[in-house]
């Protein structure tokens, strides 16, 4: 057994190419029980992800790494929340179904761009600021695993916005 990672931003990088390999499926998806399955996968794991960055790690960052990027962070996180909770709320049928997931793909990746690959990244900002992501990251890790059996029991809640 590998020891985990508990590195906050490895663990969020990780949830990312999670949600990547989901939007590749669901790109590929031809029928409805497919596209429905993996739109509610891709919706749980970025509630689970926004929640854990809202809750635990945007907060530790609060003073330590550029405050617009923060705040624009939050605010893409609740675009994205729009759109999953139309997307949960509805089917493979409806007329925008494909339509939402594609926005919210282009969306996740843009918010993926700034936290983790364009230059001055949100995470190597976290890094410089020499902020304890281990910490963070045991942090995440164990409310992620709360979320998760929530999911799995009764179901996560519509995703709560911050800034709209």
């Amino acid at each position: 057994m590998k020891p985990t990672d508990t590195d906050a931003t490895h663990i969020l990088t990780a949830d990312h190419r999670t949600v990547e390999k989901l939007f590749a499926a669901f790109e590929k998806a031809r029928d409805s029980k497919t596209k429905g399955d993996l739109a509610g996968e891709i919706c749980t794991e970025l509630k689970i992800h926004a929640q854990i960055e809202e809750e635990i790690f945007y907060p530790a960052l609060e003073g330590k790494i550029d405050d617009d990027l923060l705040k624009e962070a939050y605010v893409e996180h609740d675009g994205a929340k729009i759109l999953i909770n139309e997307i949960a709320a509805s089917s493979p049928e409806d007329e925008f179904f494909d339509a939402k997931l594609s926005v919210l793909k282009e969306e996740i990746e843009h918010h993926v761009q700034e936290e983790e690959k364009q230059q001055g990244n949100m995470f190597q900002q976290a890094r410089a600021a020499d902020v304890d992501l281990e910490a963070l990251g045991e942090q995440m890790l164990a409310r992620k695993e709360e979320l998760k059996k929530e999911a799995e029991t009764v179901g996560l809640p519509p995703a709560q916005t911050t800034t709209m």
